[in-house]
C-alpha cells in the first residue's frame, strides 16, 4: 500500500464486506470507494476481494493483509494516544458496544460522568441486539453477558447482575409458580436469542412467550402493559409500576464483561476509559439494584 488512506480505505471494506458499509464511516461514496479499491488492487497485482451481489469478501491474500494492516492501524492508535497523554484529561472519541439492557439502563449514566469529567472525549454507545464485531472494529471496546471463546481479544469481569420475574404492582400477586399459568410471557424472539445466558424460558418453567421483542427495553414497556416476563433488577428503576414476584423461587445471576482488542491494552487512554466503565458500571448495577430491593415491600 503506498500510504494510511490506502489502508484506511482497505481496512473499512475489508470489515464492512461492502461497499456501502464502509462508505459512511469514510464519508465518501460506494463508487468512490469501488473505484479505489480496483486501483490498489491493480498497485499491487493482485486481486485482495472476490466481489459478488453479496458483498466484497477477502481473498486468502486480502486476509493477510488486512491482519497486517490492522497491526498498523494499533500502533498509530496508540502513537496517537502517547501524544495525546499530555494534554489534560482524554480526548479523542470512544465507541463502546453493550447489550441494550446495559446500553439502556447503565451505559447512559456511566459514560455521562466519565465524559463529564474529560470534556475532550466524546463517547458513541452502540446497542445492539446481537454481539458486537470487534474484529471488524465496530467499537473499541464492548460489554458483552458471555466472554467470547476465540479472537485476539482480553476479557475483564466487569459484575454480576440480578433478574427476577416482574409484573405490574396492580395485578393479582402471584403465590406460587402455577399462578403463572394463564398470564402472557414476555421475553426474546426465541429464534433471535444471540447468546445462551439470555434464554430465560428454562429457570421460568415457561413453554413459550406470548409477547415477544429482540430489545430488552420494549419487553420493559410490555410488561407495563400487561403480562410478566424476566426483568433486569437495575432495570426496575425506571419503571416503578413494575414489581418483583415469586422473588425467592425464581432468581437469575448473569454476569457483564468487558472485552477489547489485545493490541488497545498497550494504550494508555483506552485503559483509562475501560477501567472507568468497569467501575461505573459496577457501581451503578449496585446502586440500581438495591432500589429495586427497597421497592418490593412497599409494592407487595
Amino acid at each position: 500500500m503506498d500510504n494510511w488512506d490506502d489502508m484506511r480505505v482497505f481496512l473499512a471494506v475489508a470489515r464492512a464486506e461492502s461497499l456501502s458499509g464502509a462508505a459512511p464511516a469514510l464519508k465518501m461514496d460506494p463508487a468512490t470507494l469501488g473505484r479505489r479499491i480496483a486501483r490498489l488492487e491493480r498497485s499491487l497485482g493482485a486481486t485482495l476481494f472476490v466481489k459478488s451481489p453479496q458483498g466484497y469478501a477477502l481473498t486468502d491474500l486480502g486476509e493477510r493483509m488486512r491482519d497486517r494492516a490492522a497491526e498498523a492501524e494499533a500502533h498509530l492508535v496508540l502513537a496517537r494516544d502517547e501524544g495525546q497523554g499530555a494534554s489534560s484529561g482524554l480526548t479523542g472519541q470512544i465507541r463502546i458496544g453493550a447489550p441494550d439492557g446495559a446500553a439502556n439502563f447503565l451505559l447512559p449514566q456511566v459514560c455521562a460522568a466519565i465524559q463529564a469529567e474529560n470534556p475532550a472525549l466524546e463517547i458513541q454507545i452502540l446497542a445492539l441486539p446481537r454481539v458486537v464485531n470487534l474484529s471488524r472494529r465496530e467499537a473499541d471496546m464492548a460489554v458483552t453477558v458471555s466472554p467470547p471463546a476465540a479472537g485476539r481479544l482480553t476479557v475483564q469481569r466487569i459484575t454480576d447482575y440480578k433478574l427476577h420475574l416482574a409484573s405490574r404492582a396492580d395485578d393479582p400477586a402471584l403465590a406460587t409458580r402455577e399462578d403463572i399459568r394463564g398470564k402472557p410471557v414476555v421475553g426474546y424472539i426465541p429464534d433471535m436469542i444471540f447468546d445462551k445466558e439470555l434464554d430465560y424460558l428454562g429457570d421460568l418453567g415457561a413453554q413459550g412467550v406470548q409477547l415477544a421483542s429482540n430489545s430488552v427495553a420494549v419487553q420493559l414497556q410490555m410488561i407495563r402493559q400487561s403480562g410478566i416476563g424476566i426483568v433486569h433488577d437495575f432495570a426496575l428503576p425506571f419503571a416503578p409500576e413494575l414489581r418483583r414476584v415469586l422473588v425467592d423461587e425464581i432468581s437469575l445471576t448473569r454476569s457483564f464483561y468487558l472485552v477489547r482488542h489485545t493490541s488497545d491494552r498497550q494504550s494508555d487512554r483506552l485503559n483509562k476509559v475501560a477501567k472507568a466503565i468497569i467501575l461505573g458500571i459496577h457501581g451503578e448495577v449496585a446502586r440500581l439494584e438495591k432500589i429495586a430491593r427497597l421497592t418490593d415491600s412497599p409494592l407487595i
